[in-house]
């Protein structure tokens, strides 16, 4: 039998854990901030309401870690939307099936618009994104769009649906770097509410994502949970205790950590549980502090200057002049957004304000094609 995450997720009730973190105290924090080698335990305390005094010590020492590990390099990546089609119903998403919205799949000629306009701009890194549509856009399609750039970019990512093993195996054999899978919830019950239809409402399924990913052999993986379903304290947990396990059983495999909140969209859904800014500054430090080789990543959901004040704090990748909607580059700029960005600016104007900070902009770290 296969190992999986979910033999240990089991073994966990999530109330439990939200009282661990509730009850951490002041001592906990300072046991964890001084701690060499940092545990789940102290992951919990750096994420309590009892870490908040500390935020400037988390702050400066994520700085610290993240400048000894990365230097003052920073990656650039673009999103890429190649279709709005979809079979999920998910509550919080533009593209959910629910919504009577203009769908659209772009044609091979219209991906490489949208390719070239990329690169005009610089990018090297890409991120190719899909709704949830086996029809239209299944392993074939992606295959397809991956075999028909994939000379093009440094290294491909892709953020659709969760796949087979075999299917994994297939696309890293076309050329696939990384995967994003994000759990969106690790909140049983409450995930069955925002995924009443589709293959998406397949909670294990999905949970297992990771280990197939791992199983074929994937160079990175992406983890995450959409904040504002539930409790991000919580869902934070779930997230290291994923990661943690990912890395002990895949030790092969890259891993990075996404940070997305509850962003505006079509259909929208209203935040259960709110995040603020301090709330995120503390995770983001935290994951950093816990783990000070693992890849972090910062989206354009999140406004200009919360991103400015973050780039130094423990991100080592960020997107730019994202468009959250298929051919929004070049093709067809007015369709319909997954979600609403937040920052806005061009690419040219976020290098400049990374530069502005001391960093290093790295459009190519190294090439997994080399053709």
């Amino acid at each position: 039998m296969n190992t999986s995450f979910k033999n240990i997720f089991d073994k966990f009730d999530w109330n439990n854990v939200l009282s661990d973190i509730l009850q951490k105290n002041e001592q906990d924090v300072q046991h964890a901030l001084y701690n060499s080698k940092r545990t789940i335990e102290d992951f919990k305390a750096l994420i309590s309401p009892a870490a908040k005094p500390f935020l400037e010590q988390m702050a400066q020492l994520s700085y610290q870690l993240t400048k000894k590990r990365f230097g003052n390099t920073i990656q650039m990546y673009a999103p890429m939307y190649l279709s709005n089609e979809c079979q999920n119903i998910c509550t919080y998403c533009g593209f959910s099936m629910t919504n009577k919205i203009p769908r659209r799949t772009l044609t091979d000629d219209e991906i490489l618009k949208e390719v070239t306009y990329l690169k005009s701009k610089g990018y090297d890194h890409i991120l190719l994104v899909t709704g949830e549509a086996n029809r239209t856009v299944g392993v074939s399609y992606i295959d397809n769009a991956i075999r028909l750039i994939q000379s093009k970019f440094a290294n491909i990512t892709i953020e659709v649906q969760p796949l087979d093993q075999e299917d994994y195996e297939l696309l890293i054999d076309s050329g696939l770097y990384a995967v994003l899978v994000y759990q969106e919830t690790y909140h049983k019950d409450e995930y069955k509410k925002h995924h009443p239809k589709g293959r998406k409402s397949n909670f294990d399924y999905r949970l297992e994502t990771p280990d197939r990913l791992g199983r074929a052999g994937i160079h990175k993986i992406g983890l995450g949970a959409l904040f504002g379903l539930e409790d991000w304290r919580v869902d934070s947990f779930f997230t290291a205790l994923h990661l943690q396990y990912l890395q002990k059983t895949y030790w092969k495999t890259k891993y990075s950590i996404s940070f997305p909140r509850l962003r505006p969209h079509s259909g929208g859904l209203e935040p259960k549980v709110e995040m603020t800014d301090s709330d995120l500054v503390q995770l983001i430090c935290a994951f950093r502090l816990l783990d000070e080789d693992v890849e972090l990543s910062m989206s354009t959901r999140e406004s200009e200057v919360f991103r400015e004040n973050i780039v130094n704090l423990g991100i080592t990748s960020i997107s730019a002049e994202s468009k959250t909607n298929p051919g929004g580059y070049a093709v067809e700029p007015q369709s319909l957004e997954q979600f609403e960005i937040s920052d806005e600016r061009s690419t040219e104007e976020v290098v400049s304000m990374l530069k502005s900070k001391g960093l290093e902009v790295v459009w190519k770290d190294w090439a997994h094609n080399w053709q």
